[in-house]
């Protein structure tokens, strides 16, 4: 069980961690201590719909299709070493920082009908949760483990964003953070992509 939860986890921890327009509203949300539980909760459950329909839909299809397996590794293999490029140039470019000034306090509703948006209108959360994750976790005997695992990654994170975002804000203020932040994804990103290569 724990050789699929793991690597299911850690997968999902470094694809969610990367800096973008989600992981920013929720740091707004958890600095300014508004609507904190019912967002993190929202993208928790939201990641934990779509990574099981990935996990179920390419699980399914790899039993029935032979060539499907080795296609999907390959082609995970490739994301995920295109996804750690492109972190490793952010990285090494910098210029990234988290503003979090200029926005009044919202409602409830407001302020989770815009978080449904950033998450469900946003092409990058099916190719992480249906694409990415649903097809490494055909690698896996025990994909439900490794789904387990990726759900419970989105949730640990998302809570540990929202709540302990104000104790970041002074080192998030800083373009450094960012660039050492993008340099471990894409490490990250490089040793499963090798591991899928490899096993």
């Amino acid at each position: 069980m724990l050789s699929s939860f793991i690597p299911g986890f850690l997968l999902s921890l470094s694809l969610i961690v990367a800096i973008g327009a989600q992981n920013a509203f929720i740091l707004r949300q958890g600095l300014r201590r508004e609507h904190v539980f019912w967002v993190c909760l929202t993208c928790g459950v939201s990641d934990a719909l779509l990574i099981s329909a990935g996990v179920a839909g390419f699980g399914a299809l790899a039993e029935t299709v032979p060539w499907f397996e080795p296609v999907m590794r390959y082609g995970g293999a490739a994301f995920l070493i295109a996804y750690g490029w492109r972190n490793a140039i952010s990285a090494w470019r910098g210029g990234e920082a988290l503003n979090t000034e200029g926005r009044a306090p919202a409602t409830l509703k407001r302020t989770l009908l815009t978080l449904l948006a950033l998450t469900w209108l946003n092409p990058h959360v099916y190719l992480d949760t249906l694409v990415l994750l649903g097809s490494i976790s055909a690698q896996y005997d025990d994909r439900f483990s490794f789904g387990s695992g990726a759900a419970l990654a989105s949730l640990v994170f998302f809570f540990s964003l929202g709540y302990g975002a104000r104790l970041l804000e002074p080192i998030f203020a800083r373009p450094i953070s960012w660039r050492i932040l993008d340099g471990l994804i894409a490490l990250t990103m490089w040793i499963i992509a090798a591991s899928l290569l490899f096993h």
